[in-house]
């Protein structure tokens, strides 16, 4: 079911991608997508996700880098063989392009780590003109 995994530290970063017709608008220079992560806790103790860090490529290789709290509004706390999952999205100005990040979290003891997100492809379906 997931494309791309990823673990540090005993947190595991699953990722699978979709790409969303009904909300891209390719004549307008719009492609969108949906990507569905879980983050798996095999950590000794439960771990805290912090904040997040994307680093979004286009297909012309730009870069933007998006940083916050939590995910989708929450900064979940997962227990030892736990596992959290969300879905979120991400539009692009071109057909395709590469999600990649991390993730800041806090262990039981105060300690803060970085887990990373695997990179994951966005590529738009061909279409026949």
């Amino acid at each position: 079911m997931f494309d791309v995994a990823e673990t540090t530290r005993g947190v595991t970063v699953r990722v699978s991608v979709s790409y969303l017709a009904e909300q891209s608008e390719p004549a307008r220079g719009r492609w969108f997508w949906a990507y569905h992560i879980r983050i798996e806790n095999a950590f000794p103790g439960a771990v805290q996700l912090l904040t997040r860090h994307w680093i979004i490529t286009d297909g012309r290789g730009a870069r933007h880098s998006v940083e916050g709290e939590g995910v989708v509004g929450e900064q979940p706390v997962i227990a030892t063989g736990g596992s959290y999952d969300y879905v979120s999205g991400c539009p692009l100005s071109t057909p395709s392009g590469a999600m990649q990040g991390s993730y800041r979290m806090v262990d039981e003891a105060g300690a803060t780590f970085d887990v990373a997100i695997p990179k994951f492809a966005l590529h738009a379906p061909a279409v026949a003109g």
